[in-house]
């Protein structure tokens, strides 16, 4: 989100009831108070005074006895801004749509009656926080000498991924990520960005995929005053404002045909025109595409221009699944549990055992997101101080324990091997010592030894 510096100050209310709104900017006379009524108007508020801290009723109209509005805005804000502290209001009793908010990424919630001491010590707590994190994040980046030694991976096909973009960074080329939902797309395009050339300058990010086709191509190009009904005035568009910087297009995969065509004219050109404009506006951006479709098969199905693929994929980087990052769905959980049970102020330390190898043996089809959601909420409902599988939600693999000792791992690497050879040699001890490379006499040991019978 394009936005000025924060303020612990500055408190965004999001409240439709009038009553209630002039007693909360009473209890909140420290802050500065931004009241709004309904979520376009609190979109707007969030982007224009970034506040640290929001308070959001789940009861918005158009249907205040509904909460799909509140809940549309809660994702809409932690979408957008998602270091800002949402605190929920609920209805008396309404306790489950009220952890069903945590479980997304409120920072806490609050049950009507307002009882305005209450809540002012829940809005102080979140604003400490929020400024403890901007302070560590500070110096996280002053000790860091690169924004990929904060990502998560032990991994070697992931490590080879931190390689590429350190190469591919310093250079100007319009680059492509690839991969799945959840791998961790727009982490690794910011830091191409903050690697490159262009970290002073502006990172401007869009999802292609999360804005109607009928207002992408003003948000992309922006548009001129009087070019459609509602255009009070000159708007200027994503593009145009990553000018000197870097452009993200998420999700590139789901930009219609109609703006391949002008998106490629502009990769070529290096100029826009905004809607219902006349006036050729040069642009100088570097841009980095993402996304998890297959681009090749929807070029074959014409549902992608080639040309265009040709101009966002001077440089292609695929990053694999966590399922394929062995070891990471371990570290990053731990990691994931450090951040949620300090936020939560929670006593939960650690996983048990049989977690740990529900962990490791998941598929993790959501991969890093999902990991993030199942851990999160571990957090917030577990009853101990360590997580469960079950706190997990995920299924405890039948199959045996990986050892850790060396001596266990070959003895299994041994049993493994000889059972295939006797059963490739069915039965046969001269045909298995053969293919097992050792003597007959050698064979009879090891089977001793593993307690292996003849088949």
């Amino acid at each position: 989100m394009s936005q000025g510096k924060q303020s612990t100050n500055t408190l965004l209310i999001i409240e439709d009831d009038e009553g209630l709104q002039k007693q909360l900017r009473w209890a909140f006379d420290g802050y500065d108070v931004q009241l709004v009524g309904d979520r376009p108007a609190a979109i707007a508020a969030l982007r224009r005074y970034a506040p640290a801290v929001v308070l959001l009723d789940l009861g918005l109209p158009p249907d205040p006895a509904n909460v799909s509005e509140g809940f549309a805005a809660l994702e809409e804000i932690l979408s957008l801004a998602p270091d800002t502290k949402v605190v929920v209001v609920t209805g008396n009793d309404d306790r489950d749509n009220a952890v069903r908010a945590v479980g997304l990424g409120a920072y806490d919630f609050y049950q009507k009656p307002v009882d305005a001491e209450i809540l002012k010590i829940i809005v102080d707590r979140a604003s400490q926080l929020w400024e403890l994190e901007q302070e560590n994040r500070a110096l996280v980046r002053e000790h860091t000498n690169s924004p990929l030694d904060g990502l998560i991976t032990n991994s070697k096909n992931m490590l080879q991924v931190c390689r590429t973009v350190e190469k591919v960074a310093p250079t100007d080329a319009t680059t492509l990520l690839i991969g799945e939902s959840g791998t961790g797309k727009e982490i690794i395009a910011r830091a191409i960005h903050e690697l490159g050339p262009r970290k002073d300058k502006r990172f401007v990010a869009i999802n292609c995929a999360a804005i109607p086709e009928t207002l992408l191509e003003s948000e992309l190009f922006g548009y001129e005053k009087g070019a459609f009904t509602g255009a009070n005035k000159q708007t200027i568009g994503k593009i145009e404002t990553a000018n000197g910087g870097t452009l993200f297009l998420d999700e590139i995969g789901d930009l219609p045909m109609a703006l391949q065509a002008k998106l490629l004219r502009f990769l070529q050109e290096r100029v826009i025109e905004r809607v219902g404009g006349r006036q050729e506006i040069p642009v100088d951006v570097r841009v980095v595409s993402a996304t998890h479709r297959d681009l090749a098969q929807m070029i074959k199905e014409g549902d992608f221009r080639e040309d265009l693929y040709y101009r966002i994929a001077e440089l292609t980087i695929e990053l694999p699944p966590v399922r394929e990052r062995e070891g990471d769905a371990v570290l990053l959980a731990r990691a994931f549990l450090d951040k949620y049970a300090q936020q939560t102020n929670n006593r939960v330390r650690g996983f048990t055992k049989e977690a740990l190898l529900a962990l490791e043996h998941h598929g993790w089809p959501g991969n890093v997101r999902e990991l993030e959601n199942k851990v999160k909420r571990a957090v917030i409902m577990a009853d101990g101080t360590q997580i469960t599988a079950e706190e997990l939600q995920l299924e405890v693999p039948d199959s045996a324990e990986l050892p850790f000792n060396l001596r266990e791992v070959r003895e299994e690497a041994e049993r493994q091997a000889v059972q295939r050879a006797l059963s490739h040699a069915n039965g046969n001890i001269a045909q298995a010592a053969e293919l097992l490379g050792v003597s007959r006499p050698t064979l009879y040991d090891l089977m001793k030894k593993l307690e292996l019978q003849q088949p």
